[in-house]
């Protein structure tokens, strides 16, 4: 199998609202799983992207927000065995049970370290003992499992520092080698690809159809009350950000997740599905322009890390399906290195302040902003490689937008996180 349709089939993974509460909520049932027994306490150790990201955001199957929640609904109820989709099943009851323990004080988070690298320390106290779950780099990557103090399991890891010594596989391509592979690997290869679609427009319609949302309705009314209209960019935003805004409230449909985010995993996607319904574009061009779409978002994510304090979602993967956008409709390589300088100069320096409602203006912009890119790009404008943080070429320019969040907004990150601080305490 080619290394690159690997890289996707790995990265591509359902998640369960926003992956983050979906994480801790792993972290949390895996350490209970170890001891079982009533639950007693939940004690979380999370990076600032990790806190941030989960801070209110809304739980899959619950009407509750954030970290606290999260963490008790993965100990009393969750299924480590579903990994992100832990959540999914749980009952009136546990839910109950989950909120008495919030109440009572008995679930605490505190943040480790402002970091863009995953990481969340999960411990669980019943009345049979204490469990600990370490996950890093990925959002159910466990590399350290202790119960009543004794390490029971450990993966052995790079020190502190030395995580990257070797360059990810992704950046030994460049531009014009990833559309190479996408253009001539065999359609066999990428056909998995379709259950992204198959994922994020049951979501999509999950949104629709709530009582809950509220930019889902009004979306649909602009779009002329159609699903797809003969307005693509309209029907692009539709799609989109009605995903996005189910899921990050909360609602019980996973998302098809890339580089561990869902809003990723649908801002890469859904608005190539209303370029593929309004334009006719057939399904095998959809399937390789999605390939690329993911590709040029896993390229920027390498750099900028997996939680910082930059929008990843608008920026990697709207730049992903940007230039997905522009191959669909023909754009060479000049055209789509404009594309990715013009994203550079537009929207690089977004703010993540966590998963939440915030998430559908992201997106509405990251769509405008996309589609805006294309059409100067098409026409031949572009903002030129002498400005700003564009580099000579796309793979430079990916790599400076990268930087910008990792180490760039590191200062960025610590003030949210000073202001969640501030909003907690009055809360």
């Amino acid at each position: 199998m080619e290394q690159l349709t690997k890289l996707i089939r790995e990265d591509m993974k359902p998640a369960l609202g926003v992956t983050e509460p979906g994480a801790i909520a792993f972290a949390a049932a895996t350490a209970r799983a170890q001891i079982g027994g009533e639950v007693t306490g939940v004690s979380l150790r999370l990076n600032s992207g990790m806190y941030k990201n989960a801070f209110t955001c809304g739980i899959p199957g619950s009407s509750r927000l954030g970290n606290l929640y999260a963490a008790a609904l993965g100990a009393v109820g969750a299924d480590p065995e579903k990994g992100l989709e832990c959540l999914g099943g749980i009952t009136p009851e546990q839910e109950r049970e989950a909120e008495a323990l919030v109440k009572a004080g008995k679930v605490r988070a505190e943040v480790s370290r402002v970091s863009s690298r995953i990481e969340i320390e999960a411990e669980v106290s019943t009345r049979q003992g204490t469990a600990a779950v370490v996950i890093r780099d990925s959002h159910t990557h466990i590399v350290e499992i202790r119960v009543n103090g004794a390490v029971t399991y450990r993966q052995e890891e790079a020190p502190a520092g030395e995580e990257e010594r070797e360059a990810p596989l992704i950046h030994r391509y460049t531009l014009g080698q990833l559309v190479e592979y996408i253009e001539t690997v065999p359609f066999s290869e990428i056909e998995f690809i379709e259950e992204a679609y198959r994922v994020n427009l049951a979501l999509f319609e999950e949104g629709l159809g709530s009582s809950r949302t509220t930019f889902a309705p009004l979306l649909l009314q602009e779009n002329g009350g159609e699903r797809f209209s003969a307005d693509e960019e309209r029907t692009a935003s539709l799609l989109c950000n009605a995903a996005i805004e189910a899921r990050v409230i909360g609602l019980d449909r996973p998302a098809m997740s890339i580089t561990g985010s869902g809003a990723h995993g649908i801002i890469a996607t859904l608005p190539l599905y209303a370029a593929y319904r309004v334009r006719g574009y057939s399904r095998e061009r959809l399937l390789r322009a999605t390939a690329l779409s993911y590709l040029v978002c896993i390229y920027i994510k390498e750099y900028s890390g997996r939680l910082s304090a930059f929008c990843g979602c608008a920026i990697a993967a709207g730049t992903g399906m940007a230039v997905a956008l522009a191959w669909l409709r023909g754009g060479g390589l000049p055209e789509l290195a404009g594309v990715i300088r013009n994203m550079a100069s537009s929207i690089t320096g977004m703010i993540c302040d966590g998963g939440n409602q915030g998430c559908t203006m992201k997106g509405i912009a990251a769509v405008s902003a996309a589609y805006a890119s294309v059409r100067l790009a098409m026409a031949g404008v572009s903002v030129q490689a002498v400005h700003g943080i564009n580099g000579r070429t796309p793979e430079e320019t990916m790599a400076f937008m990268g930087r910008i969040a990792s180490p760039g907004m590191e200062g960025t990150e610590t003030t949210i996180m000073e202001i969640l601080g501030e909003k907690g305490r009055g809360m």
